[in-house]
């Protein structure tokens, strides 16, 4: 059973951003007046923002010096403070604390009553009684549901035979909203049953640091056994008579490290697989046969897969193929055989390849589906007697199926101008079924079972919106923005049909652009508050995405990263000139590497906005990608440099990285938000930023800071508190837009 799918739709509730697999988060520090009275009046009279106190502290690589005078705020032992925040330094938690005042006093209260009219309205769209379409496995019906006012999911099962049937008896497995009783934070990692479906294991991580821990329930009595696993990696898989369970060990750095197997009668474990190359992560994953259990040791650009039979005692690891820099492959177990999806040999968009179990090695590798400049692989979805591979042409998703009887295929096809596209295993393997998940800007999630063999399409659910929902309300669009080199840039458009595209409505321009990362065009209900306020809702898929194909991913990495800043304003250009916009009338939003986005864009071109939200922003580009000890820099040198070893990149990450560039420009009011817990964007980069705007450009602004003290990387935990952090940043926004009655974020 592979449950995690199912958390998805409670997850991305908190955030703005993220995606399934789709188509493709004071005393000694300050001195602060952080005591103004907490009403509307305060608007008029802002108070002054923290003053962070500047310590030279240089630093030579390279033949290179650079000073960093905000250095002190990265707390020496970040490594307990990522599992303890308590230990945080005194006098760093008296900064943050005031910063989290500042903002408190000049932005949130302010915009108290608007923030509490997006929520409600927000709220309003979800159905809070919610549950999941079913997933068959064997005799049992697995789902999700949250109940009335619930923050978190309750995984449930009931019989097979009554999967549809809503009142049918269920069996509750687990209950999010009581696990996370006294936690400020929680949030599930893998959920899965044993293959008798006696027990459930499941990962919980109550600090946001992603170290994750695995109990196991037994499944009849409701009992806890007496197995806990700590400083787990989120995914885990059980054994094929299930006495045993394989998991991924988190090291000191949060890297995840080894592989271990827990004997669940001795409690013993047993190292199964060490990586020692710090700049490669692991995961591990059951084949959809469930015959088979892969390890994959893989960086941003390099794979490497190993394979051991799921019944097997003492699991050797079998290697498919050994690493090659630059070389990507992935592997599914289907028909007896290894199919395998790879860039080998300059296929830049991949090609499927298949090999037989016992001779893996490249050179027996047959190609099943040719490399097809364009056209994009994305992954694959065995069913017993069909093979479905997501790819991507001319920026949309598409689902090819392939016959395992007679090679015969056909494709899944789809009508909008922009949507989105997931696959879903849903069923049984042996069954014929395939299930997928369709939606785009204007029409809520669709959740499909598809008959391979008759082509018959089931709906089985559509997304409710209770506060109503009309898609003929709404105009979605796709355009092509020309960049500064004449490429052609993808923009999906959602705006009200009632709003003018005369160059008067404001727009909030979102984009990612890194790792190949392609952002939905799904439906988000969060969008409508906004969209229903005038507001045009745009997303640049810019290179550093794979919108258009891997290549567009290649040109926006490494050397040619300042292509995806250059997309990014480019869009945003355009856009004015086509009369959907105006200058100064846009509010660019992004999260982490998107955040990076934010303050590259910031440097280059401030006037084009009127504000910017920057979520988890990894802004402190050259300091990280330089600290060894951090959990993603080595495996991300792939994809920015190492600027340790090579001038060349040394020099390309400065020029870009935006704390290092803050200038004395016009920036536009800017919401700055951090985890506390956060190991992919520690919480000291948004931090510093924040401080050296303020230093550095004192008059442009005002700069917020909000530091989330019990989170990591995805903000607040639970579906309704998620609600709130965007309710923050659609009052930022619209406060920006001048669209705020007594707001006003450009006061002198």
């Amino acid at each position: 059973m592979r449950l995690p799918s199912l958390l998805i739709s409670a997850a991305s509730l908190a955030l703005i951003t993220g995606c399934t697999m789709t188509e493709s988060p004071a005393p000694d520090g300050a001195q602060t007046h952080s005591d103004t009275a907490e009403s509307a009046d305060a608007v008029a009279t802002r108070p002054a923002p923290p003053v962070a106190r500047r310590i030279d502290h240089e630093i030579t690589q390279i033949g290179r010096t650079r000073n960093d005078p905000y250095h002190w705020m990265k707390d020496e032992r970040w490594q307990d403070v990522m599992r303890d925040p308590s230990v945080l330094r005194q006098d760093i938690r008296a900064y943050l604390e005031a910063e989290n005042a500042y903002t408190k006093a000049a932005l949130e209260t302010p915009t108290e009553a608007l923030r509490d009219e997006l929520f409600k309205e927000m709220r309003g769209r979800i159905k809070e009684d919610d549950s999941s379409v079913p997933e068959i496995d064997g005799p049992y019906a697995y789902y999700t549901r949250y109940r009335e006012g619930g923050e978190y999911p309750i995984i449930a099962r009931r019989a097979a035979e009554h999967a549809f049937d809503p009142n049918a008896e269920e069996t509750i497995l687990l209950d999010g909203d009581a696990l996370a009783k006294g936690h400020d934070y929680f949030s599930f990692g893998g959920i899965d049953t044993s293959p008798d479906h006696s027990l459930i294991a499941y990962a919980t991580d109550t600090q946001g640091s992603e170290f994750y821990s695995i109990r196991i329930k037994n499944t009849q009595t409701g009992e806890d056994q007496d197995i806990h696993i700590y400083s787990a990696y989120g995914p885990f898989e059980w054994s094929a008579d299930g006495k045993r369970i394989f998991w991924i060990h988190r090291d000191e750095n949060a890297r995840p490290d080894s592989v271990w197997q827990r004997d669940l009668e001795s409690g013993e474990d047993t190292l199964v697989y060490k990586e020692e190359d710090p700049g490669v992560f692991l995961s591990i994953n059951k084949s959809a046969s469930e015959e088979v259990i892969f390890i994959s040791a893989s960086s941003h650009t390099t794979s490497e897969i190993y394979w051991f039979p799921s019944d097997e005692a003492d699991p050797a690891p079998r290697l498919i193929a050994p690493r090659q820099t630059d070389n990507e492959y992935n592997v599914a177990h289907w028909d007896g055989q290894f199919y395998i999806t790879t860039n080998l040999d300059g296929a830049v968009d991949f090609k499927l390849m298949r090999a037989p179990m016992e001779s893996t090695s490249r050179d027996a590798w047959e190609e099943v589906v040719p490399h097809r400049p364009g056209t994009l692989i994305l992954g694959m979805q065995p069913q017993r007697d069909y093979l479905a591979i997501m790819e991507r042409e001319n920026g949309l998703p598409r689902i090819m199926i392939h016959a395992r009887e007679d090679g015969a295929t056909h494709e899944i096809s789809f009508e909008e101008a922009a949507y989105s596209l997931g696959l879903d295993s849903g069923y049984d393997f042996n069954t014929p079924i395939l299930r997928f998940d369709y939606s785009s800007p204007t029409t809520p999630d669709q959740v499909f079972d598809y008959d391979l063999n008759t082509r018959e399409r089931v709906l089985r659910k559509t997304q409710e919106v209770p506060s109503g929902h009309n898609p003929d309300d709404y105009v979605a669009e796709r355009l092509m923005a020309p960049s500064w080199d004449g490429a052609e840039v993808p923009i999906t458009l959602l705006r009200h049909k009632s709003t003018p595209v005369d160059g008067s409505a404001p727009m909030l321009l979102y984009g990612y652009g890194s790792y190949g990362i392609t952002y939905p065009a799904d439906f988000r209900t969060s969008r409508l508050s906004l969209v229903d306020r005038g507001v045009i809702y745009a997303i640049v898929h810019p290179r550093g995405s794979k919108a258009k194909g891997y290549q567009w991913y290649l040109d926006g990495k490494l050397e040619k990263k300042p292509n995806t800043f250059k997309d990014f304003i480019a869009a945003g250009h355009f856009l004015i000139d086509q009369d959907y916009t105006s200058e100064g009338n846009i509010v660019a939003y992004g999260g982490s590497a998107g955040g990076l986005l934010m303050g590259a864009v910031a440097n280059m071109d401030p006037e084009l906005f009127g504000g910017i939200i920057a979520a988890v922003p990894f802004v402190d580009v050259i300091n990280t990608m330089s600290d060894e000890s951090l959990p993603l820099t080595p495996p991300e040198w792939p994809e920015w440099g190492n600027p340790l070893v090579s001038a060349e990149d040394y020099d390309t990450i400065l020029a870009y990285s935006p704390y290092d560039n803050v200038a004395d420009r016009p920036y536009p009011p800017m919401l700055i938000t951090g985890g506390l817990s956060d190991p992919r964007v520690t919480y000291w980069e948004p931090t510093k930023w924040a401080a050296r705007l303020r230093h550095d450009a004192p008059n442009g602004g005002p700069y917020f800071l909000r530091i989330e003290m019990e989170g990591g990387h995805g903000g607040a935990s639970g579906r309704f508190e998620g609600l709130k952090d965007i309710a923050l940043d659609y009052a930022f926004a619209l406060a920006a837009m001048g669209k705020v009655e007594d707001v006003d974020l450009k006061e002198d």
